[in-house]
């Protein structure tokens, strides 16, 4: 079974900075995209940033020139760099894996809490 881990959330004061981990139990080249999703309490769930198997990414608008995602293939690890938090970021973290071709299937870790103080 696929397992997902993330770590690396906490609390930082606003224009602080953190970064995240993901670690897949299994290769991460199996993937055809990983990404880092987030809810704040009494949203929905958005996306927030997103890499390509070809190492391709795209973000969120809200994420765009703040954060980096960026996947280490031989750590089967996905990261989001967050610079210049602000007290909307807080939110829980997820990391998101989708496999590819017939039946694909999408996999979710547990979430890492991000709190950001002002």
């Amino acid at each position: 079974q696929v397992q997902l881990v993330e770590s690396g959330g906490g609390m930082v004061q606003a224009g602080g900075s953190l970064r995240l981990s993901c670690v897949a139990s299994i290769n991460i080249l199996t993937f055809g995209d990983m990404a880092w999703y987030r809810q704040a309490p009494g949203k929905q769930r958005e996306l927030v940033a997103r890499v390509y198997h070809e190492g391709w990414t795209n973000y969120a608008d809200s994420a765009k020139g703040r954060f980096t995602v960026s996947r280490d293939n031989a750590k089967n690890t996905v990261y989001l760099q967050m610079n210049s938090l602000r007290p909307e970021d807080t939110a829980v973290y997820y990391c998101n894996a989708n496999t590819m071709g017939a039946g694909p299937m999408a996999y979710w870790g547990k979430g890492t809490l991000v709190t950001v103080s002002s």
